[in-house]
């Protein structure tokens, strides 16, 4: 639960077999929000299920709410109240909102795509978002990379080029104070466990050697990048750079699937378009279309990091098939890939 979740709730979705046989009493009760669909009926034994959850101290969801919902009679069980802002008005949103919204029950909203749409409904009082909008570019005509993070995308381009002339990189390396500092800290941690302290960029160069190097400086680089935006992006980015790193093995790919992953919630972090990012990085056409959109052989191992992120179960299943993959290989490794991101970032 911890590596799915991140420390975090897991809201998981209730059918009325779900909560009639008390399946959710599976999983702890400190981490676990019942999230009871919109085809589930308010009957006396939904009542009395939620009854029996929330004498365990489990919380409640109510899913895709909706004004003159059949299941008002659930609201008095409710923590959280999760409203699609693509099915309701804004006077219908502004209605639940000052009926349900109070410090008892915290209203979600859900389907939140663009940064407008999280101010607006934030603004309306909303505690809660879901939604793809912390992960897509808020993006400004003839937007170019942002001055105060050109030296990030200096350094990411440093190392993604074939050959690294180290005597460069160690001299830019030290003109960034603060990334050379999160560096060395994060080589020092329990997490490599080196028996001597690494006390200069020279000297982690000549332990890391250059695969390593260029993974923890892109790791660095991100978290340094991405210190003006959402935390979920970083966690994000490195679990789907390893995620395809680990699968490179698998379908022998010889393209560095990491720096595709990775580069994949770049534009996001960096507020700036793909296209724009890409011009500035000496990237491989295949990885470059793919993360385009265009055709390429790494589209289906990008589009299978996508289905795994999203819970698209079937779409992960289809296109496991087409990489020879089995849905076990694919699950463990997104799993492994997680742990690592949360390992990773905790030395940081």
């Amino acid at each position: 639960m911890n590596t799915l979740c991140d420390n975090r709730f897991a809201f998981v979705n209730c059918t009325r077999e779900v909560l009639f046989k008390d399946l959710i009493t599976l999983l702890p009760p400190n981490q676990t929000v019942a999230e009871i669909l919109e085809t589930v009926e308010p009957e006396d034994r939904v009542i009395a299920a939620c009854k029996r959850l929330k004498s365990f101290g489990y919380r409640i969801a109510l899913d895709d709410f909706a004004a003159n919902d059949p299941r008002i009679l659930l609201c008095e069980f409710a923590d959280i109240i999760k409203v699609d802002i693509r099915a309701t008005t804004p006077a219908e949103r502004a209605g639940m909102m000052r009926r349900f919204g109070s410090a008892k029950c915290k209203m979600l909203a859900e389907k939140v795509e663009t940064p407008l749409e999280f101010q607006q409904t934030r603004d309306m009082g909303f505690a809660y978002f879901q939604g793809y909008f912390f992960c897509r570019p808020e993006l400004v005509m003839g937007r170019e990379v942002p001055a105060s993070r050109l030296h990030y995308m200096r350094l990411l381009e440093m190392i993604s080029r074939r050959e690294i002339d180290m005597r460069e990189l160690e001299k830019m390396l030290k003109q960034e104070a603060s990334i050379s500092y999160r560096l060395l800290r994060y080589l020092n941690s329990p997490l490599f466990g080196f028996a001597l302290e690494i006390k200069s960029i020279r000297h982690a160069i000549a332990v890391l050697g250059e695969r390593e190097l260029r993974r923890w400086i892109r790791l660095v680089v991100t978290v340094g990048a991405a210190e003006q935006a959402c935390n979920e992006l970083v966690l994000m980015g490195l679990a789907r750079a390893r995620f395809c790193e680990l699968l490179s093995d698998r379908i022998g790919s010889n393209s560095d699937l990491f720096l595709m992953g990775l580069l994949s919630i770049m534009d996001a972090i960096l507020e700036v378009s793909m296209d724009v990012l890409l011009a500035e990085l000496p990237v491989e056409h295949e990885t470059k279309a793919a993360l385009l959109g265009q055709n390429s052989t790494l589209r289906p191992i990008y589009q299978l990091m996508l289905a795994q992120e999203s819970g698209e179960w079937a779409q992960s299943s289809e296109l496991a098939k087409q990489l020879h993959l089995s849905d076990e290989e694919v699950a463990s490794t997104w799993f492994q890939a997680l742990q690592w991101a949360q390992e990773a970032t905790s030395g940081l």
